[in-house]
């Protein structure tokens, strides 16, 4: 996530800069051809094609934008589900409870395997430095390694009520917490599998770059020479409109619009840890204006 209050203009041109030397080539062919041939260039409705074409493009980002705030909403109630289990943990079982103690670190891990399957990587070695037991790496193969943490830590919990260590107010309380942790889970699932309708997708592409593509035929006549220029500008502003619909339609693709999943997940690792009274690592530190 780019985290610098004025955006880098490389930033900008980087994400559109092929599309943009394709127009600027094609502005010139339509500047040079009508200016040295007698043929005029026809009148179009350039003002109602580029007002439709703003309203189009600025619903596709508000509908992108709201799958992104979703994601991000959805991340916050896993950062305090989390706090809340590892301070009940403590609270029912004692900080130097052994099974307290499992139940937080696996935690920590399966924070660590959420972040790697939303963002398609495999699980790194964060997930398995926090595992408890050789039992527990086991569950790294299944299908759903994250699904299968949180079922572990509920089978834990289960364990603990049945030895009598917490009572039924106790069991059923830490059960309300993992229910949310898996409902947060499932709503980040939801967004990555689903995609932006065909419609959302195909159309802003179509109609951008054929907007692109007429707006140097009805600038030239009035612009002349400096059609290249104008063109450009205008047709930047409606693609750099585009890639950021595109670049926030999923907010776990790990690239630098999206969400800061490494920073959130070592947020959630220093605040478990510390209420074991174990030294945590230092907040994540923004690299080049953009934290992971």
């Amino acid at each position: 996530m780019i985290i610098d209050g004025i955006p880098n203009f490389k930033t900008i041109v980087r994400e559109v800069w092929k599309p943009l030397v394709g127009l600027v080539v094609w502005d010139v062919a339509v500047t040079g051809f009508y200016i040295v041939s007698p043929f005029k260039a026809p009148s179009l409705p350039l003002t109602l094609f580029g007002s439709a074409l703003a309203l189009f493009l600025g619903f596709r980002s508000n509908s992108a934008y709201q799958r992104w705030w979703e994601g991000r909403g959805l991340w916050g109630s896993l950062i305090n589900a989390s706090r809340n289990l590892a301070r009940n943990a403590v609270a029912f079982l004692g900080r130097n409870d052994p099974r307290a103690r499992a139940i937080i670190l696996q935690q920590i891990a399966y924070v660590h395997a959420l972040r790697c399957q939303l963002r398609r990587q495999p699980l790194d070695e964060k997930v398995r430095a926090f595992l408890p037991d050789a039992e527990t790496t086991a569950l790294l193969e299944t299908q759903n390694p994250a699904n299968s943490l949180l079922e572990d830590i509920g089978c834990r919990v289960a364990a603990a009520f049945k030895e009598g260590s917490i009572d039924t107010i106790q069991q059923t309380h830490l059960d309300a917490i993992l229910i949310d942790i898996a409902n947060a889970q499932g709503g980040m699932e939801r967004i990555k599998n689903t995609p932006l309708p065909n419609q959302y997708r195909f159309m802003p592409a179509l109609f951008t770059r054929l907007f692109c593509l007429l707006l140097p035929i009805g600038l030239v006549e009035t612009l002349g020479y400096v059609t290249p220029i104008g063109s450009t500008v205008a047709s930047l502003m409606f693609l750099a409109v585009f890639a950021i619909g595109q670049d926030l339609t999923d907010p776990f693709a790990n690239s630098v619009h999206d969400l800061p999943l490494s920073a959130m997940s070592r947020t959630i690792e220093a605040n478990l840890l510390q209420s074991l009274g174990e030294p945590a690592p230092p907040p994540l530190q923004p690299e080049q204006g953009i934290l992971w």
